[in-house]
């Protein structure tokens, strides 16, 4: 479960392309301004960004120059301007990838899973922890061969608490990680998908890997 930051003033086209990527596996937040972008990267964490370059706060090159180097979240241009010069200078200023419009949804999912795979990046493929694992390129998940049959919301949690394994994962880093924007969340919407993954992480056999942690948050480790 990769999380993206969408920054285009387009709302229709953004709807199109977080819905695209939405059924490709991707968890997807928008914002139309530069200024708004700067506040999402100021409070939760993304996987990626695609960014738009003409934005009616400014110009989305001189924005990604302002990164510092190598900074993070990687970022993909998807742009209207097609020139050479352009692309050369979307790089140069700090892109990881550039695409130009208009696009096939296919296309832009898999050079945001070419960049996600690079050293580095957070999302790798397999995950495991004792005998659980996840595949997060199919997201599929089993316990010792035994297959998990998880909602998409319960393997968006698996994948967090596995990548994060040995460590106690925030409720409110969940809610952020799990939900968009625009997504309510309800008081008990955590501790009941913890409570629905746990159930079926012990039916497979999994038992006692998965640890409240009270007043805290949430914690997988291995059994000994």
């Amino acid at each position: 479960m990769a999380r993206l930051l969408i920054i285009e003033d387009n709302i229709r086209l953004a709807k199109r392309i977080a819905e695209g990527l939405d059924q490709r596996g991707y968890r997807c937040d928008h914002v139309a301004s530069l200024a708004d972008a700067d506040v999402a990267l100021g409070t939760d964490m993304f996987d990626a960004m695609i960014v738009d370059l003409g934005l009616p706060d400014g110009d989305g090159l001189a924005w990604l120059r302002g990164r510092p180097p190598g900074g993070e979240p990687p970022a993909l241009i998807l742009t209207a301007r097609d020139g050479l010069e352009d692309r050369i200078n979307g790089l140069d200023a700090g892109a990881d990838d550039y695409l130009v419009k208009p696009f096939a949804l296919d296309e832009l999912a898999a050079r945001l899973r070419a960049m996600l795979r690079r050293p580095g990046r957070r999302a790798g493929t397999v995950l495991q922890v004792g005998e659980i694992f996840y595949d997060s390129s199919r997201r599929a998940a089993h316990v010792a061969g035994r297959v998990l049959d998880l909602t998409r919301r319960e393997a968006d949690l698996l994948e967090l608490l596995l990548r994060q394994a040995g460590q106690v994962v925030r409720r409110q880093a969940m809610e952020s990680a799990l939900y968009r924007f625009d997504e309510a969340v309800t008081p008990n919407a955590i501790e009941a998908s913890v409570s629905r993954l746990r159930r079926k992480l012990d039916e497979a056999g999994a038992n006692g890997q998965l640890h409240t942690v009270r007043g805290v948050g949430y914690l997988l480790k291995d059994v000994p």
